[in-house]
């Protein structure tokens, strides 16, 4: 029986070039690619150096700090490039693949007597481990520690995200034998959201939580759903899976092979056929972007949604947990005094000078111009209304920001992401980096804490 999660506070952006119900022929890529800062504090150690031959599936590097955690090759090929920064530290790994793939054998782990130290050992072992983030903090998940409970989000409410009902159906055997994976992992519950206005894939699974969800974004971020299930308090741990995650999870301990499969969302009002496309983690994003017709004069790539994603050139790869490529405009002119005027053509939570209150179901074509500039923070009252965490988030950020350690915690830093604070950055008025402010708090937080 599901329970039902209702959302108040938030702001839906709707913006032209979402992507249809349909897919583009399978894009593959000549060479594939790992970005180490996509694993937020970690630490990589080389197993495998340049030159080497690699399977699909194999260890390629691990993190010096926890050597259980393994992470593995996307595809069989060649090591072709390591690329090092400051001190010689590792930044990118690319990988040329070969035409015929071959994978590296992990064996098929589902049994009835599997216990949590056996499944945990080979989730590390199979590469599978990176997939599980943990709050606090968001990093990826300590294995010698025991959540309360894992959260997964089965629906999508960020700006031309992807539908993962979509992009999901006809994968429920592998979903089903993630979560029963998962369920061994935690003393507490698997609990799953998704949408409250359409049936889900999820529905008809087993060893799971359902809850459903309704509400502007951001009902679709994991941090709203667990503030409104099972918040976080100082010493617990919860452990979050991503949707698309669960079909290699579920694949490996179904078949014993690692997939690292991806259905991504290519949109945008820069794309001229918006649609999705089934390619590979760290696949190339020149040939994504061939496919579906960007046009990239004065256009800026974002790996995600334009709220928590990152830009990228049009010759790197996909990120590890990217779900998406959004393109759109690059924000490079001004308006005179576009201050003071009657404004048609932007979202904005207010109504001075703004009138996208009046329909909210237009979509809009934005730009990245900020539309201001960086100053301090002004006290307006806005971030509370699209803010649905029991959190005073003005407080907070500058609590943050003055490295004061009682504060931060005791106004609530163990709960939130950086992604929870999207909305917040997107309607700031003081042009504040929200998300950064809010990473640069929970790394403090967790050095001081050991």
């Amino acid at each position: 029986m599901s329970q039902d999660i209702r959302i108040k506070k938030g702001l839906n952006l709707n913006l032209v070039g979402a992507a249809e119900h349909a897919f583009h022929k399978e894009v593959q890529s000549s060479t594939y690619g790992i970005y180490l800062d996509d694993f937020h504090g970690l630490t990589p150690k080389l197993i495998l150096k340049e030159g080497a031959e690699v399977k699909a599936g194999e260890p390629i590097f691990y993190d010096k700090n926890n050597p259980q955690i393994q992470f593995v090759s996307p595809v069989s090929g060649e090591i072709v490039a390591v690329e090092r920064g400051e001190r010689r530290r590792i930044l990118s790994i690319k990988i040329l693949a070969d035409k015929e793939q071959e994978f590296f054998k992990h064996g098929k782990f589902l049994s009835s007597d599997t216990d949590r130290d056996g499944m945990i050992a080979h989730f590390l072992k199979s590469g599978l481990w990176p997939f599980i983030k943990q709050r606090p903090f968001d990093i990826i998940a300590d294995p010698r520690q025991t959540p309360k409970a894992i959260f997964i989000s089965g629906l999508n409410t960020g700006p031309l995200n992807v539908d993962l009902d979509f992009v999901l159906k006809g994968s429920e055997e592998k979903l089903q034998a993630a979560l029963s994976a998962l369920q061994l992992l935690t003393p507490g519950a698997v609990h799953v959201s998704v949408s409250s206005k359409k049936n889900s894939v999820f529905s008809t699974l087993d060893d799971i939580v359902l809850h459903e969800v309704s509400g502007p974004h951001p009902a679709g971020l994991v941090g709203s759903q667990i503030a409104q299930i099972d918040p976080i308090n100082k010493g617990e741990v919860v452990w979050v899976v991503s949707a698309q995650d669960l079909v290699i999870i579920g694949e490996l301990l179904l078949t014993g092979q690692y997939h690292a499969s991806r259905s991504i969302a290519v949109a945008g009002s820069k794309i001229s056929d918006p649609k999705y496309i089934k390619t590979k983690i760290g696949a190339e994003v020149a040939p994504i972007l061939e496919v579906s017709g960007a046009d990239l004069s004065n256009t800026r790539v974002i790996a995600g949604d334009v709220l928590t994603g990152g830009q990228v050139n049009a010759d790197a790869h996909l990120r590890f947990y990217a779900t998406q490529l959004t393109a759109i405009a690059e924000g490079n002119d001004y308006e005179f005094f576009g201050w003071n005027k009657p404004v048609f053509d932007k979202v904005s939570p207010t109504r001075a000078l703004t009138f996208s209150w009046l329909n909210k179901k237009k979509a809009y074509d934005l730009d990245t111009n900020t539309n201001g500039e960086h100053r301090a923070f002004v006290v307006t009252g806005s971030y509370e209304e699209v803010f649905p965490l029991d959190i005073y988030p003005m407080q907070l950020l500058k609590a943050c920001m003055i490295k004061d350690l009682d504060e931060m915690e005791q106004l609530g830093l163990y709960e939130v992401a950086p992604e929870d604070f999207s909305l917040t950055e997107f309607i700031c008025i003081s042009k504040q980096p929200h998300q950064a402010i809010i990473r640069k708090g929970l790394d403090l937080l967790k050095q001081e804490l050991g």
